[in-house]
């Protein structure tokens, strides 16, 4: 057997290795910086009146209608929260403050907050509403609003100034 004459060439598997390997660790440490981004983002993401502690009992105050949360459950007097994105719970009015609240219709004020990815920006965001519930309706043996219009004041999160909501 002879040698081969001149310099040995590498193999390409060591060079083909250490770049995967680099690049599984240069992943893996975008991917744990960002750790700190996901658990804000969960944090600041919009929460559904189900999870949170503002609910009142639910029962009915003295007969009036209240509203269902995605349209299930029992219907909530004077929400605090009402989720206005049911599919990704993107979009919630909240800190509802109410001026009026009878048996036909209601009128109060809030903020939609809108998630990020549900804005299309690049950060979370809050829009000052004036919210009006009407449509009242016997759902399960109570009575419930199935419609709400939220009037933004100012700038908008979908671009419209007013919204129309089936609470159904």
């Amino acid at each position: 057997m002879t040698d081969r004459e001149g310099p040995r060439r590498p193999s390409g598997r060591p060079a083909l290795a250490a770049f995967a390997a680099v690049t599984a660790l240069a992943a893996g440490g975008v991917w744990f910086s960002q750790a700190t981004d996901r658990a804000s983002a969960v944090d600041a993401a919009p929460k559904t009146s189900a999870v949170q502690d503002l609910k009142e009992s639910g029962a009915s105050a003295k007969g009036l209608p209240g509203v269902r949360d995605c349209g299930f459950g029992r219907p909530e007097v004077k929400p605090k929260v009402i989720t206005l994105a049911c599919a990704d719970k993107g979009m919630v009015a909240t800190g509802i403050t109410w001026d009026r609240y009878g048996a036909k219709d209601a009128e109060g004020r809030g903020v939609v907050q809108v998630e990020k990815t549900a804005a299309g920006v690049g950060t979370n965001a809050g829009f000052p509403a004036t919210l009006r519930l009407y449509g009242t309706r016997t759902l399960d043996g109570a009575r419930a609003f199935t419609e709400l219009e939220v009037t933004y004041e100012g700038s908008t999160p979908l671009g419209d100034t007013t919204e129309m909501y089936n609470l159904a």
